[in-house]
């Protein structure tokens, strides 16, 4: 059956058209956004849901939405989801970064423009008649100082642009490597520093809790005389209120905002001050900007729906058509070994450590990780996915940790993975081989070559003769037929294992049949499902 989209806020024709001509059934309804109890009573018949941001996929709609398995979100903020919600409900969450991004770094640089040659002004001063020409005394951009806070996707364009009118640039980034850097030709500095020498400052950064009223009043106290400010990144990045005594007391020159602390801004301190230049959030309006990330977004969720390519996703690492294909055996095989130390686990688990070895260590890390522990989790919550799993293993306080090497033996990579309990640790490692399918070849540290079914038997017993015929003799008296027999000891007469793969769920009674024939310490019925 192919896969249903909701489009519940206004998305271009040909955004709709992308979905159709991939094969998704798509609806339309570009107004129901705004009526959250109309969309909640449909939103459990779709598998995707596309929105702007009028649609709010607030706690209660993801919990409604039974079938949902990705929203997509175009453009870049994401402030309308409960990404915690979703991603708890295993849902993915997918912005459009980069479709706007052009856009909003030319707004910014439009916003500098006009705050530092007072054009609003002038130009109502002008239509009403008035010739106030000495009154309007700007300040040209050429050698002075612009400070960016966030050199990013956006902010690099801005510095691209602002190096084009010959401004010279510092940038305040956490994330800015050195190399970076003297690649976007600029000067990498902190904070204090940016503040004491731009002349301009502009906003590039999320709104987060490191970045929240990153101009505080304190940061304020520290800008150089008449600097002018520039925001078109988040509102509550600046202290607002703060911002406006320092404009009317004639600390800073002037201010331009597109974003505030509270949407829509119908009042503001900025408001009504000479030379605060301010628009409704148009930082992503322009025709170009909004054809864009509709379009992005189309093809983002219909490569997740049809393929499992995941892109621009919040809340799960990204994995390209390309590496789907690639990791597709490497994702199976961990969640498979995920899945057996799950299973063998019946205690709470502390940690899970997680050895990754050659071309194992030089894939997409995070997704793996992410599919290991889902597989963990799948016992205890059988809706557990990649996306969800992470989440709840923090929530549980489990720590995971991961450990990259490179190749260490005979196969050219390999997964280990080892739970920690507060009584035991317990180990499986597993690769991929040439045919694509995922063999165990460590459990216990016992060395073996065994190939992943769906229904498997686990076994431990005293390495002495025979156990192997008695193991098979009552299987086969309750009618178990063996598909693969795989053995392996620690030593002569130490401690054996066998994992067999079976045609069928093993029955309770042969279960008990082995328990209770002395013969055996352990015995595990294994299901293997994809994560």
């Amino acid at each position: 059956m192919a896969p249903k989209v909701l489009i519940s806020d206004a998305l271009s024709d040909a955004a709709v058209q992308i979905f159709k001509d991939r094969g998704i059934e798509v609806d339309f309804q570009p107004k129901l956004g705004k009526d959250k109890d109309a969309l909640a009573a449909i939103i459990g018949n779709y598998d995707g849901l596309a929105i702007r941001s009028a649609t709010k996929a607030t706690e209660k709609l993801i919990q409604a939405a039974t079938n949902l398995k990705v929203i997509g979100r175009a453009g870049i903020g994401v402030d309308n989801v409960d990404i915690p919600a979703a991603s708890k409900k295993g849902i993915i969450v997918m912005n459009t970064p980069f479709g706007n991004s052009i856009t909003t770094a030319e707004h910014a640089i439009s916003l500098m423009m006009a705050v530092a040659r007072q054009i609003p002004e002038a130009n109502e001063s002008t239509h009403a008649g008035k010739w106030e020409k000495s009154r309007f005394m700007g300040v040209e951009l050429t050698a002075k100082t612009l400070g960016v806070i966030g050199a990013g996707n956006i902010g690099s364009i801005v510095i691209d642009r602002a190096k084009g009118l010959r401004m010279k640039v510092v940038a305040y980034d956490p994330f800015l490597s050195e190399d970076r850097a003297v690649e976007l030709g600029v000067e990498k500095v902190e904070l204090d520093e940016l503040l004491g020498r731009a002349d301009f400052i502009t906003f590039h950064v999320p709104l987060t809790d490191q970045t929240r009223n990153i101009l505080s009043r304190e940061a304020i106290a520290k800008l150089k005389p008449g600097v002018r400010i520039v925001n078109c990144a988040r509102g509550g990045l600046v202290d607002e209120q703060a911002l406006a005594e320092a404009i009317k007391d004639g600390r800073v020159a002037g201010a331009a905002f597109d974003v505030f602390a509270e949407e829509p801004a119908t009042n503001s301190p900025l408001f009504n001050l000479p030379n605060v230049v301010v628009t409704p959030h148009l930082g992503a309006a322009t025709t170009e900007a909004q054809e864009n990330v509709a379009l992005q977004v189309a093809e983002q969720m219909s490569d997740y729906l049809l393929t499992g390519a995941v892109t621009n996703a919040i809340n799960m690492p990204s994995i390209t058509a390309d590496e789907s294909k690639i990791m597709g055996p490497w994702i199976t095989l961990s969640g498979h070994l995920g899945n057996f130390i799950g299973q063998m686990t019946d205690e709470p688990i502390k940690a899970i450590n997680i050895l990754f070895d050659g071309e194992a260590a030089e894939m997409n890390l995070k997704a793996l990780t992410a599919s290991t522990i889902a597989g963990i989790m799948r016992r205890r919550n059988p809706d557990v996915n990649m996306v969800s799993a992470p989440v709840i293993a923090k929530d549980n306080g489990v720590q995971v940790s991961t450990t990259k090497q490179d190749k260490s033996g005979a196969f050219e990579g390999y997964i280990k993975v080892t739970v920690v309990t507060d009584t035991r640790e317990r180990s499986v490692a597993g690769t991929v081989f040439s045919d694509g399918k995922p063999r165990f070849i460590q459990i216990k540290g016992i060395n073996v070559d065994a190939e992943v079914g769906e229904n498997m038997l686990y076994t431990t017993n005293k390495d002495i003769p025979g156990i192997i015929g008695k193991l098979g003799s009552i299987l086969g008296d309750h009618g178990v037929n063996i598909a693969n027999f795989t053995l392996g000891r620690s030593e002569a007469k130490g401690e054996a294992i066998a994992l067999l793969y079976i045609d069928e769920p093993v029955p309770a009674d042969a279960v008990k049949a082995l328990e209770t024939s002395g013969h055996f310490q352990q015995v595990k019925p294994l299901t293997f499902v994809a994560v």
